[in-house]
Parts: structure tokens; C-alpha cells; sequence
């Protein structure tokens, strides 16, 4: 009898491992801007906190997050104390100030810009698309050199599971600018693949909470945990005086009155489920500043809860 128990424990023991096995859960945030933003202490305290009660199996930071300037040193404190694996992907502001890519890196502790990983049976792969059309280009950019694109084929092929897309940049509609030659890359590798097509690109910049699934592949936006850029023209003072003074940035955006991230989870049976989180506008919305509203549908507060079949 006691022999029969042990041999049901450790067969129930399997069945749990394996039903855990097909299910991986991460922590996200977006765009920061610790920079700009004069309570991004607050703002990741607040993921901290809730990183500690959802007990992802790792967390991934999609940019925007910050300089390696020693007045900021507390964000990235802040985010090494988050327990378990936690990766970054580097944002076009990450090297503002003068700073450079490789300082931006090792500060990071980061060996390069595009790398992979794997957790519990899905593969991630995190791309730079900050990369340079040519080596006299200036200012900011949204491109995937060719070496870059070779080592993703290769990635691709090398992957054993469900593969996962985290970029700054996205892939989609308003992603990179040779994103429809990287999307053709990924919809060629699924036509052949079986156990490791790509599932999903993850990516930040722009602000949105968005989500697009072309030709079986979804392209989510995962909304800034901070604000929505407005500009210069709409300028206002949301705080304070004294905020403005010290922060210069922060009266050119429409900020979130609480911090925005969200907790995803991936089934192999083909769901991701996204947990919302809602918040409001700090002083008056981008509709009222006289903001476009041309994408009205994105330019929310808020990142909305999802459920995506694949």
C-alpha cells in the first residue's frame, strides 16, 4: 500500500510539472523615463512591490528606462532588487546625455544589445532597433542592420519552443522601418516550424496600449509606465513650479497619474492573458490640449487587460 502511495505522489508529482511546464508568466514594463519623471522612485516601487506579490518566473524592462548618470543610480537599485531574472531591452534614450551603447550596456552588465533566453520551455529573443541604415546617419533610429537580421535567422532556426519578440521598436505597423522585411523573416520561419514558431512580438516606445495580430503573429504595445509625449506646442505645467524647474521635460507630456506594467502570461495551448491596469490623466488629457487625435484609440491611460488566441 505504502508502495502504491509513493508511485500515485510521484505520478501526480509529473502531471503538475509537466501542466507547469506549458505555461511561462513575466513581468513587463515600458519607458520609464526615470529622467524625466520626478516620481519614477514611486512609479517602480509600486512594480517592485507587485513583482514580489506575483511572483513571475522573470521581468523584462522594454527601454526607456535610463541613463548610467549617477543621479539615477536609484532605478536601477530599485530594479536589481526584484527577485529572479530580469532582462533589459535597450531604448533610443537609454544613451542620452553623451552616454554611449557600450556605457549603456555595462551598466547593465549586459555583453551585447541582441541576445536570447530561455525560460520554462518558451524561447525569448531580444532585439536593438536602434540600429544605423549607414555610419553617417544622425539622431535617433528605428532599424535592424544586417548582421543584426543574420543572427535572428539564426536564432530562429536554434529555437527549440515558442518563440518570444521583445523590441524597444516594434515589428508591427508602426514599428521599425524595415520591420515589413524582418515580419516576411518571421512568417517564413512559421510556415516551416512546428514546435517553435513565433508567437508574439512585445515592444514599447511609442506609448500605446495596442495590439495588432498580423498573419498569426501579435505585435502589443505595452503602454509607458509614465506618460504620453505631447511636445513642446502643448506644453503645460502638470505638478508644480518647483517640479517643472527640476524636471524640464515633464510639462511636454500628459502624464499617468499612477504607474502602468502589466504581468503576462503565455499558454503553449495557444492563449496570452494580460492583466490590466487603469489610471488617469494628470491635469488635462491630450483631447483638451488640442492634441491630434488620430490614434485615440491607443493614446489611453491605462493598459487594458487582453486575452490573445494564437
Amino acid at each position: 500500500m505504502r508502495k502504491q502511495f509513493i508511485c500515485l505522489c510521484f505520478a501526480l508529482w509529473g502531471i503538475q510539472t509537466t501542466v507547469e511546464a506549458q505555461k511561462v508568466k513575466f513581468g513587463v514594463l515600458s519607458d520609464v523615463h526615470v529622467p524625466t519623471m520626478h516620481d519614477a522612485k514611486e512609479r517602480l516601487t509600486a512594480f517592485v512591490d507587485s513583482m514580489k506579490t506575483a511572483k513571475p518566473d522573470f521581468v523584462v524592462d522594454l527601454g526607456d528606462f535610463g541613463t548610467p548618470a549617477p543621479k539615477y543610480a536609484y532605478g536601477f537599485e530599485l530594479w536589481n532588487s526584484i527577485p529572479g531574472p530580469k532582462y533589459h531591452v535597450i531604448g533610443n534614450h537609454e544613451m542620452d546625455g553623451g552616454f554611449s551603447l557600450k556605457q549603456a550596456l555595462e551598466y547593465r552588465k549586459m555583453t551585447s544589445s541582441y541576445y536570447s533566453f530561455e525560460q520554462k520551455g518558451f524561447n525569448f529573443i531580444v532585439l536593438d532597433g536602434n540600429d544605423k541604415k549607414s555610419p553617417d546617419v544622425k539622431g535617433y533610429q528605428e532599424h535592424l542592420n544586417p548582421p543584426q537580421i543574420a543572427w535572428l535567422r539564426d536564432e530562429l532556426a536554434k529555437a527549440k519552443g515558442p518563440i518570444v519578440i521583445f523590441s524597444h521598436q516594434g515589428l508591427g505597423k508602426d514599428g521599425v522601418d524595415n520591420a515589413e522585411e524582418v515580419r516576411q523573416i518571421l512568417e517564413n520561419h512559421n510556415v516551416k516550424a512546428k514546435k517553435n514558431k513565433v508567437i508574439a512580438n512585445f515592444y514599447g516606445h511609442i506609448h500605446y496600449d495596442r495590439a495588432d495580430n498580423i498573419n498569426g503573429i501579435w505585435y502589443v504595445c505595452i503602454n509607458s509606465m509614465s506618460y504620453k509625449w505631447l511636445g513642446e506646442e502643448y506644453g503645460r505645467v502638470r505638478y508644480s513650479e518647483e517640479v517643472d524647474k527640476n524636471f524640464k521635460w515633464i510639462k511636454y507630456t500628459a502624464p499617468y497619474r499612477d504607474p502602468l506594467f502589466t504581468v503576462i502570461e503565455i499558454s503553449k495551448k495557444g492563449k496570452i492573458t494580460m492583466s490590466g491596469k487603469k489610471s488617469q490623466w494628470v491635469g488635462p488629457s491630450p483631447k483638451e490640449v488640442g492634441f491630434p487625435q488620430g490614434n485615440k484609440d491607443y493614446d489611453v491611460p491605462e493598459i487594458r487587460p487582453k486575452v490573445l488566441k494564437f
